[in-house]
């Protein structure tokens, strides 16, 4: 009996210090799943919170850019949106990227657009965030990145926060486009320039090119710095009186105030590349390119903010491909439908809808959109034929608009034509008009045809 009860007292000993321990091990377990300094909670703090959920940009779905996006980064709610969601940027969906996918910074859209220097992957995701700056620094940026590969958790500390004392600025390297091979094509650039601390500088520079007789071009390849809403190069109406050439001509005084003679030489202005992403590459299809004649004047324009306390550069390039005369069998044309009857009032949300018609058979190659920060959405139509009302186009990211090249091409009759509705929504606290500046509106169907 008395070697029973031992017995007895062992079993109830061992199973109390078994529950002590398994105790034990559940709150050492619970106390690194709740981590009373998470390295995601650095970030939002750090980071998202003073980078990126800023008014006007992440900060919520009142934002004027957040149509375009779609994405809010505010406390309480970034994780969620961040997590194995996928983007609103075409070529990073397309590449199979998640705005964040724990594990794989590589595969994280978040990642590629904080390192500031956008050559590590390819054209098409867009500018590095924040846009105009300041950019975060090197080791914020490998915080981000440590913390994606070592699966993103919510509420662990993975990352050694020493890293957030690294405030070396992140530099942003640049190497300049090569021009193409010798009898393949040619180069122009808009060359080096400062643009001014906490400023938006958008130049103008008339090159001619140099071919000596008329030529035809069926690629176009850009490239520009970071922080360029834009670059784009243009022909001019014929007759019209042409700036000096290898002039730079700002948009904008020091003090903000619009130069008229830069704004007078923007009427005559007829779109022929680029747009608003300046490491765009087009190729036209095959037995289709663009006649340029000899010594041809052309309008480089690029558009830079800066929202730094520093100076920065702004540099841009534009190759030019050609093929032989023989190749071509129908000779492109560029689209430029212009539509300046705009007026949004405070708090308004308004559609503005406009029919463009041609007058001869039009084939269309390609449509991309131009407008500004306000609008939401950007829809072009065919008007007429057996084909109205049939929407081909379909943009709301105005930053990055979606360029779309048509196999078939479109073919309209004469008497058929293309209606653009663009939606606006002004939350802003003034009237917004047609205008040439970030804080006005635009509403342009660019593109190519035959």
């Amino acid at each position: 009996m008395m070697h029973l009860k031992k017995q007895i007292i062992l079993v109830f000993t061992s199973a109390v210090v078994i529950m002590v321990a398994e105790n034990g091990c559940k709150k050492k377990k619970d106390a690194v799943a709740d981590d009373p300094n998470p390295t995601f909670t650095k970030i939002q703090k750090e980071i998202l919170n003073v980078s990126c959920a800023t008014a006007g940009c992440h900060a919520s779905t009142s934002d004027a850019s957040f149509a375009q996006h779609g994405l809010v980064l505010a406390d309480g709610v970034a994780y969620n949106n961040l997590i194995n969601k996928t983007p609103k940027n075409t070529a990073a969906a397309t590449a199979g990227l998640s705005l964040v996918k724990p594990g794989e910074s590589m595969k994280s859209l978040l990642y590629h657009k904080l390192v500031c220097d956008a050559a590590h992957h390819s054209s098409g995701f867009g500018q590095t965030m924040p846009l105009g700056g300041p950019y975060l620094s090197a080791g914020q940026v490998e915080f981000v990145k440590q913390w994606i590969d070592k699966g993103a958790p919510q509420n662990k500390n993975v990352v050694d926060e020493n890293l957030l004392k690294d405030k070396i600025s992140c530099s942003a390297s640049f190497e300049p486009l090569a021009p193409p091979p010798a009898g393949s094509g040619f180069q122009l650039t808009i060359n080096q320039f400062d643009v001014a601390a906490n400023f938006e500088r958008e130049v103008f520079i008339r090159r001619n090119t140099p071919n000596t007789s008329d030529v035809f071009v069926n690629r176009f390849q850009l490239k520009g710095r970071n922080n360029s809403h834009h670059f784009v190069m243009y022909a001019f109406n014929q007759g019209v009186t042409l700036p000096a050439a290898n002039v730079l001509r700002d948009l904008r005084n020091p003090d903000g105030s619009l130069v008229i003679s830069t704004l007078q030489d923007m009427q005559k202005h007829i779109f022929l590349a680029g747009g608003t992403d300046v490491n765009a590459d087009y190729t036209f299809p095959p037995g289709v390119a663009l006649r340029l004649p000899a010594n041809f004047p052309v309008d480089l324009n690029a558009h830079y903010f800066n929202k730094s306390n520093l100076i920065i550069k702004g540099e841009n390039y534009i190759n030019f491909y050609t093929v032989p005369s023989a190749t071509v069998i129908n000779e492109a044309k560029a689209l430029n439908l212009n539509n300046t009857e705009i007026e949004i009032k405070p708090g308004e949300r308004k559609t503005f809808i406009k029919t463009f018609t041609f007058s001869a058979t039009t084939t269309v190659l390609m449509l991309t959109s131009h407008n500004h920060q306000l609008g939401e959405r950007f829809i072009i139509k065919i008007a007429g034929g057996s084909r109205n009302g049939e929407m081909v186009y379909e943009n709301t990211d105005w930053q990055h608009p979606l360029i779309k090249n048509f196999t078939p091409p479109i073919v309209l009759q004469a008497g058929q034509g293309l209606t653009s509705e663009v939606t606006y929504y002004n939350n802003t606290s003034k009237t917004v008009k047609f205008g040439f500046t970030s804080d006005d509106e635009m509403n342009i169907i660019f593109g190519y045809y035959y």
